[in-house]
């Protein structure tokens, strides 16, 4: 790389690793704590590249984006913060940030960003001012799977790409569709949900059309929609009128597997996929159950709910759960919790008491009735790479990959036959050292015991 880049955090151990990294990779590098110094910088023409944090002691990172791209258009800027919440992401796209990464960061994947920041040196065109818009969404979560969401969230934002939107039932699908309305140029015009009802009968696309007026029209669960509603949703994209609206839809069946079943249409499909987006569920992203959690019972207390707060037994056990309804099966659960909660603090057993009756989750390969493994495993990979959007996964993909599948398998085997290595190199059909190789490598603990047929 070559050319001077400006940092500009409060942390020391993360000015100094950055500095370190850039100097070693070709180039010069000016490093602060203070926003003030990195304007005086910016002001007087240093710098190629900025990379800052968002809250630093003396303002904000993102307010200053817009005194950036006047003083200094085209200088690509890249905010990294760990407030890692989606308005983050939506501010940092708005305010035209060349990039945006929650922290903590991947130091390899800012190298490459950095490195692709310095050879475009170009700014997207200006957007419209800021209205007044909501300070918080009900999409939370910190996670690492919930950070790439918010990024893809972001870029397709101010796209008129149509917008398919996958995921099971509960995780929240409705509500990336009317965020990204929301925060788009469309934000004044309608926002319509689409039904199969809206469009039984003939004059049903062109009575929805009336209706959305150029602004955001939604399929609600498209592979649910009868063939025939398809095949008219299909012409009246072909032929949308003189208001052309944006259109989106959400799935609950990945769309491979509506594709083969025939619930859903191929021209459809092609036609709403332009970008796709695939929420996870909460199974995936377990570590965002406290701050969900967290989030309702704060609400509820807002609405005139008695304060409440989970105890470390409660926490636990709600990170143990399936949660097979995913987060409006948790949002439920918290308010039946607080509201039968004795006490401030919730404990472990009013939890236990709410989720004993809720419905386990069912095993995660029989999601979709009849799916193979090898389906299954395509549609975990294939959202593990739209879920980068524009951009590759980290280098490394084959062995990360291997070693996911790997590990789990010999787990399981090696429960399956009671830690017994030869009889589990049998039924794996590996050479017994191999097993205690990859045992090593894998760091799997073995529990010998009598296994009960």
């Amino acid at each position: 790389m070559d050319g001077t880049v400006l940092v500009a955090d409060d942390d020391r151990t993360i000015r100094t690793v950055l500095t370190q990294a850039l100097t070693r990779a070709g180039c010069r590098v000016h490093a602060t704590s203070s926003l003030t110094t990195l304007m005086r910088w910016v002001g007087e023409g240093k710098g190629d590249v900025v990379i800052s944090d968002v809250m630093m002691p003396d303002g904000n990172g993102l307010e200053m984006l817009p005194k950036i791209a006047q003083d200094r258009p085209g200088l690509p800027v890249i905010v990294i913060s760990a407030q890692n919440t989606i308005m983050t992401a939506i501010k940092a796209a708005e305010a035209e940030a060349y990039d945006y990464l929650p922290k903590p960061f991947d130091l390899p994947d800012l190298m490459k960003r950095t490195a692709r920041a310095l050879e475009a040196r170009a700014r997207r065109s200006v957007v419209a001012p800021e209205e007044d818009r909501p300070e918080e969404l009900p999409l939370i979560g910190r996670t690492p799977a919930m950070q790439t969401l918010y990024r893809v969230v972001a870029r397709v934002m101010h796209s008129d790409l149509p917008v398919m939107i996958c995921g099971e039932s509960g995780t929240g699908k409705s509500l990336i569709a009317k965020a990204l309305h929301d925060f788009s140029d469309r934000r004044t015009l309608p926002f319509v949900t689409v039904t199969a009802s809206d469009l039984s009968e003939l004059d049903g696309p062109s009575r929805v059309m009336a209706r959305v007026k150029g602004g955001t029209l939604v399929l609600d669960e498209a592979s649910d929609l009868p063939l025939e509603a398809q095949g008219r949703v299909v012409r009246m994209m072909d032929a949308p009128g003189d208001h052309v609206p944006r259109f989106m839809a959400t799935s609950r069946v990945p769309p491979a597997q509506a594709l083969e079943d025939g619930t859903l249409r191929e021209d459809l499909y092609y036609r709403l996929s332009g970008a796709v987006i695939d929420v996870p569920s909460l199974r995936e992203r377990i570590e965002d159950i406290p701050l969900l959690a967290a989030h309702f019972l704060t609400r509820d207390e807002r609405e005139g709910q008695p304060a409440r707060h989970l105890s470390d037994g409660a926490v636990e056990l709600m990170r143990a759960y399936s949660w097979p309804g995913n987060v409006r099966q948790l949002e439920n659960a918290v308010r039946r919790i607080g509201l039968t909660a004795l006490a401030q603090e919730i404990t472990r057993s009013e939890v236990e008491a709410v989720l004993g009756n809720q419905p386990r989750a069912e095993p995660v390969m029989g999601q979709v009735r009849g799916e193979s493994l090898s389906a299954s495993v395509a549609g975990h990979l294939q959202r593990y790479f739209d879920l980068h959007g524009a951009d590759l996964p980290p280098a490394g993909l084959y062995g990360r990959i291997l070693r996911e599948v790997e590990t789990p398998l010999i787990e399981i085997a090696l429960d399956a036959t009671g830690g017994n290595q030869m009889k589990c190199a049998d039924l794996l059909g590996i050479n017994r050292n191999t097993l205690r190789k990859k045992i090593t490598d894998l760091d799997i603990h073995v529990t010998r015991r009598r296994k009960l047929m």
